[in-house]
């Protein structure tokens, strides 16, 4: 039976997109107790936000900002399965040795050329996602022949690089809004299964985002219900792990499909 699993957002970031993702390590026990008890399978952490427009801050910062809150939810449930959200090495390595298991690189191993081989030397699991361009200017007029064919052949190529460094639990990330137009999110959302021929689970990160709450002429804080609409598509097309900011509504979501596909 396929296992779809349920990522929940952990920003110790003061500018991330959506304000309520945002925490601080005093708040971290707090927040990750909620979304294990909605039903997280994993939390993702992240120290920079990587929003359109948003401006890059250095590895060390972005060490000073995760790892206090790995190590606070890693204290109170230290089974909990953690994941770094970080496209620098030095921050994956930190992260994993305080005891994150998964990494998710929004640069594929494209912005540091350190992650690849500390991803294949650790053995933790690496979310690949797609992008064009970095945050500050990856929405400046991106274009594309066909994003969907587009975004196929660079995982072809990453595929054959993961497994030339032995790097073979990974995860793909199509990466909504990261370079694409709300015509690429919609089109990549419509033809999701055709990652499928990669044969790795596929995670779609479309919470609140644009491609929602700009079609729907309202914003992120009242995204929520066109989040869990686009989540139930997402599902049906074949996505494996839903990032969320909203734990509750995204397993209620994963309950009612998985009960249409039991039943």
């Amino acid at each position: 039976m396929r296992q779809v699993k349920i990522m929940g957002i952990l920003n110790a970031t003061p500018d991330s997109f959506y304000e309520g993702s945002r925490i601080h390590v005093g708040k971290a026990f707090d927040a990750a107790a909620v979304m294990l008890q909605e039903g997280a399978h994993i939390l993702d952490i992240g120290g920079q936000s990587t929003r359109p427009d948003a401006v890059p801050v250095s590895a060390s910062e972005e060490i000073d900002r995760v790892l206090p809150v790995i190590e606070n939810i890693l204290q109170h449930f230290p089974a909990t399965s953690i994941s770094v959200d970080t496209y620098y090495a030095s921050v994956a390595k930190a992260a994993v040795e305080a005891g994150a298991t998964i990494v998710n690189d929004i640069s594929a191993g494209d912005d540091d050329p350190e992650m690849l081989p500390f991803i294949a030397k650790a053995g933790v699991t690496y979310i690949a996602m797609h992008k064009r361009g970095i945050p500050v200017n990856m929405q400046e007029n991106p274009a594309y022949t066909d994003v969907v064919k587009e975004i196929t052949a660079y995982f072809s190529n990453k595929s054959v690089l993961f497994q030339n460094l032995g790097i073979n639990d990974w995860i793909l990330d199509p990466g909504f809004g990261f370079g694409k137009t709300q015509a690429h999110n919609f089109q990549i959302l419509r033809q999701l299964k055709e990652f499928g021929i990669f044969n790795k689970p596929i995670l779609i990160g479309i919470s609140r985002k644009s491609m929602i709450w700009k079609t729907l002429n309202s914003s992120p804080e009242e995204a929520l219900n066109g989040t869990t609409a686009l989540h139930m598509a997402g599902l049906i097309r074949g996505a494996d792990l839903l990032r969320v900011h909203d734990v509750k509504a995204a397993s209620e979501c994963l309950t009612l499909y998985l009960s249409m596909e039991n039943s």
